[in-house]
């Protein structure tokens, strides 16, 4: 996710002093842009590299001032965030001498202001090589394919496998946030097999069967101004994609932009409002 990304979704859906969460936070954008705009932070991440990745980048913006609030990751997996918020919630209480009672219950479900992440987007990833014109070595780093070469990890989920993983990660997502909290997820419709995987489409409806309120749909161009022009800044995997399907014919453009999904938890049914009367007054 790209860092002015994260700090836009949080100064839009967020107050300062209130909780983000990102139950896959990577190296931890989320975390840092939240602690810098006076929001507190929790990420969970399940590869230890990456964890131990997102807490070197807080420590780093905390030496540069940055990191102007609590912020903290946690290594585990995205479908136990309530048991790992409330575990986390219990050490800190402990170590600060105060009686947990029912703050954990409070930390684990209904408490968190905005849930802010990009999961991963069903397709094959890799980070490149440090020396791509080394033409004896692999393009790609085996290391960080699919985030991990553990099978186990959700990056190399796919169809079925993957929705029905993800269902889940949303599911508790809506448990954790408070009445009227706002759930941000940032995906991107990648090709495979010759097609455009609708992503986008699946994560609206995984996230509205979790019970969340179907709110905005933002377009973030994936692109920078120079000289007046508009211009593409696409990954080299797009750019190499988009040569080979055009070398045998396909017409096909790359993909420009991530849609960032909004979504909301219902209020109490005496003030919530319809689906359709939210989305009016959305647009």
């Amino acid at each position: 996710m790209l860092p002015a990304l994260a700090r836009r979704a949080i100064e839009t859906y967020s107050d300062p002093g209130d909780l983000v969460v990102d139950p896959m936070c990577g190296i931890g954008t989320t975390l840092v842009e939240a602690a810098d705009l006076e929001r507190r932070a929790v990420g969970v991440e399940l590869e230890g590299r990456w964890a131990k990745l997102a807490a070197t980048n807080l420590d780093k913006a905390r030496a540069d001032g940055r990191a102007r609030a609590q912020a903290r990751v946690i290594q585990g997996e995205a479908s136990q965030l309530p048991r790992l918020l409330s575990t986390d919630a219990q050490d800190l209480l402990h170590r600060a001498g105060r009686h947990t009672g029912g703050k954990l219950a409070r930390m684990a479900y209904g408490h968190v202001d905005l849930i802010l992440t990009s999961p991963p987007y069903a397709c094959e990833i890799a980070d490149i090589c440090a020396d791509i014109r080394n033409k004896s070595e692999p393009l790609r780093r085996h290391d960080t394919t699919n985030y991990s070469p553990d099978r186990r990890n959700l990056g190399h989920a796919r169809g079925n496998a993957y929705l029905t993983a993800m269902a889940e990660i949303y599911r508790v997502c809506a448990a954790t946030l408070k009445p009227g909290g706002f759930f941000v997820c940032v995906t991107k419709n990648m090709r495979a097999r010759g097609a455009l995987c609708n992503l986008s489409g699946d994560t609206i409806a995984l996230c509205e069967s979790a019970g969340l309120l179907y709110w905005q749909h933002v377009i973030g161009l994936l692109a920078t101004v120079r000289d007046s022009e508009l211009l593409l800044r696409p990954s080299l995997w797009q750019t190499l994609h988009v040569r080979r399907y055009r070398a045998r014919g396909d017409r096909t453009q790359v993909a420009a932009h991530e849609d960032v999904l909004v979504f909301r938890k219902p209020l109490p049914s005496r003030s919530n409002p319809s689906a359709a009367t939210a989305r009016r007054r959305a647009a």
